[in-house]
């Protein structure tokens, strides 16, 4: 139904690691995606993230998730650990032609952004019904014989 397309993720996660940069800064947001029924359902933790600091949208069966959370301490705090992730954070997901975009639903409940996409009516698996009324019968050729005389 639909593909991860980002495929640096990983690159990013380990340049983050082996560089000099804060680790404070952008971030993955782990997620699982699956079917149930006749939804799609995306869940993606983000923990500390308001609903009003989300902008979910849907272009060319792209879904993107951008979220910022940010926390800047005061001048008189003396930091003991940073590693907590602040920022803006971005996923990309192919959504496939199956879905129905135009009704997807998203909420944001205990840090977990659950996303719910219908699957389309035309990409439900249905019954065919198989007929017996010779609707579809090839037509009878006529054949004259050469009279040989």
């Amino acid at each position: 139904m639909f593909m991860q397309t980002d495929p640096f993720r990983d690159f990013d996660t380990l340049f983050n690691r082996l560089s000099a940069r804060p680790q404070n800064t952008g971030g993955v947001m782990p997620m699982d995606a699956f079917r149930r029924g006749s939804d799609v359902w995306v869940h993606i933790d983000m923990p500390g993230v308001k609903a009003e600091n989300l902008d979910i949208t849907v272009e060319r069966n792209v879904l993107t998730i951008a979220a910022e959370r940010n926390w800047q301490p005061q001048e008189t705090d003396q930091a003991y650990f940073s590693e907590r992730y602040r920022g803006t954070f971005r996923r990309q997901i192919q959504l496939g032609d199956g879905l129905d975009l135009q009704s997807l639903e998203a909420d944001l409940h205990d840090g977990v952004l659950t996303v719910r996409i219908p699957v389309a009516e035309q990409a439900k698996p249905r019954k065919i019904e198989v007929g017996q009324t010779r609707r579809f019968a090839p037509e009878a050729i006529e054949t004259t014989t050469a009279d040989a005389s």
